[in-house]
């Protein structure tokens, strides 16, 4: 009977951080850049302990990059209208 092997808790942690960074704006990218953290030093990990997680870890990469870019689209798209919205010359009596 085989043995099964438990999952690398890092990479549990990675898929988590990289779907926090998705829902969550503005703080994300913090999120995003953890879960990449977290997802490059279980990869090191399970080569070293036999754990299973890489499809945990491939999906908490996926998430942590698409999440960072989604909230820097997001931030960028904020800052611009925060621009255009106080340089309007608009006066209200």
């Amino acid at each position: 009977m085989s043995e099964i092997k438990p999952s690398n808790s890092k990479a549990i942690v990675s898929l988590i951080m990289g779907v926090l960074s998705l829902l969550i704006p503005f703080i994300g990218i913090v999120l995003g850049i953890l879960g990449l953290i977290f997802a490059a030093k279980s990869k090191q990990e399970m080569k070293l302990t036999g754990e299973t997680g890489n499809g945990l870890v491939t999906a908490g990469k996926v998430c942590s990059i698409i999440g960072i870019f989604l909230n820097v689209i997001v931030i960028l798209i904020f800052l611009v209208f925060s621009y255009f919205v106080v340089s309007t010359d608009i006066t209200t009596y």
